[in-house]
């Protein structure tokens, strides 16, 4: 269901939103954001992980492989631009973390494992997707590896009054 579809206002204490703001592109961030806003019960949480391009790496000229092959609909955007909306829809920025070269790590590992495995992923996919699919992931791999994408989860809280849920440090979060 298209989340701009749920009519059901402060219904969650919690949302979790997974690679899902690269798909909503950017002039539409704060909509999303809004709507998000909308679906949580006061102190409720966000979790939102998404990936997303540093500030100073200028945008490329004309489609990338990635939009021609695999997500013909995606958008990066900073992180700046990411947590401006969310604040704009009201949320109170709680953590901001980047992930970037564990995605990296991941990345390696799932295009060795694509590869050693390649017969059986050939048996469920086509040649031309399977090398699409492998050199997405090779490409994204060194765009994380030298900084030019990242991954970030960020932590927004619907406060009621400047008063939330949230335990006061990441290690009791995570106790």
């Amino acid at each position: 269901m298209d989340y701009r579809e749920i009519n059901e206002p402060e219904s969650f204490d919690k949302v979790s939103s997974v690679g899902m703001v690269e798909h909503v592109g950017e002039r539409n961030l704060e909509e999303y954001f809004r709507c998000a806003y909308r679906l949580l019960r006061p102190k409720g949480v966000l979790f939102n992980h998404s990936i997303g391009i540093p500030k100073n790496y200028p945008k490329l000229e004309g489609p990338t492989f990635s939009d021609l092959y695999v997500f013909p609909d995606g958008e990066l955007v900073p992180i700046g631009r990411m947590t401006r909306a969310a604040e704009s829809a009201g949320f109170e920025v709680r953590d901001v973390e980047n992930l970037r070269e564990h995605y990296a790590l991941t990345l390696h590992h799932w295009v060795r494992r694509m590869t050693e495995h390649s017969r059986e992923v050939l048996r469920i996919v086509d040649e031309t997707t399977y090398r699409i699919w492998r050199l997405h992931m090779a490409g994204s791999a060194y765009y994380f590896d030298t900084s030019r994408l990242d991954l970030y989860q960020t932590l927004l809280v619907k406060s009621q009054n400047g008063h939330t849920r949230l335990p006061l440090t990441r290690a009791d979060w995570y106790a």
